[in-house]
């Protein structure tokens, strides 16, 4: 089974250093209907996973000057205090103890709209466009405010499935900043967010018991030589072609979890 974990945490990491994407989308679900692990857990742990994976791409991306640190700390204005109110929620309400269903719909759920995301990215991205040459001064004011609103929604969903860091993070950010982000600044940026975010969100779900750290171990023996290979293939591989593969593996699974 370690084996077997190895080899999921490399491809993982590999989605992750190429695009972005595909920590907590495939990895929880991977977690959840391959190895059966109870989905708490399988979120405590993934959380940890993409924590740790996504600082050795953050250290590669940073290192090429591919993240916008402004933006960073706009998202991570909301994003933090987001992740921190959802584990209070989490605990008071036993919801991680006693609702592992409810956890599954939720996170089937997430992964629907996250491949929806990922398919109508270019859209989202042209609307974003046209609004910033249309009205720059107004969308300019904006820019700052929605950031955090899109870093707080960004918090609930991580904190709460693990998912939504990568592919609705990169989507959200093409929309604010759609002259600002270029594909590399967009990667990385999107991942360096997600490092404090799975950090704080992480930490709550280790302290309710919800992280199995045996096989947190044996997915990162994969992932972090992945991540460095994905980083490094970034600017070489089709980013559309892989964007839709896995969004269509993400309706795949999602419908597996919301029909369950």
């Amino acid at each position: 089974m370690n084996g077997l974990n190895s080899v999921a945490g490399f491809g993982v990491g590999v989605m992750v250093g190429m695009t972005g994407v595909g920590g907590g989308a495939l990895m929880t679900p991977i977690l959840v209907l391959l190895f059966g692990v109870a989905p708490a857990t399988a979120v405590g742990t993934d959380l940890w996973f993409a924590a740790i994976t996504k600082m050795a791409g953050g250290a590669m991306h940073h290192g090429h000057g591919a993240v916008d640190w402004q933006v960073v700390r706009r998202l991570a204005l909301g994003s933090l205090p987001a992740a921190a109110m959802t584990l209070a929620w989490l605990h008071v309400s036993g919801i991680g103890r006693s609702e592992q269903g409810m956890i599954l719909q939720a996170l089937g759920w997430v992964l629907i709209l996250t491949a929806v995301a990922m398919l109508f990215r270019q859209s989202l991205h042209a609307v974003g466009q046209r609004l910033r040459e249309s009205a720059p001064n107004g969308f300019r004011r904006l820019q700052p405010i929605l950031t955090v609103v899109a870093g707080v929604v960004l918090g609930f969903l991580v904190t709460l499935t693990s998912v939504g860091a990568g592919a609705l993070g990169t989507v959200m950010l093409l929309y604010l900043y759609p002259f600002r982000m270029t594909p590399s600044r967009l990667v990385g940026t999107d991942i360096v967010h997600a490092i404090p975010l799975t950090l704080v969100a992480g930490a709550g779900h280790l302290a309710m018991g919800h992280v199995n750290l045996l096989l947190l171990g044996s997915l990162l023996l994969g992932s972090i030589p992945g991540v460095l290979l994905g980083a490094k293939l970034n600017a070489k591989m089709p980013q559309g072609l892989l964007r839709a593969a896995i969004a269509a593996v993400l309706l795949a699974v999602a419908s597996k979890l919301v029909l369950a």
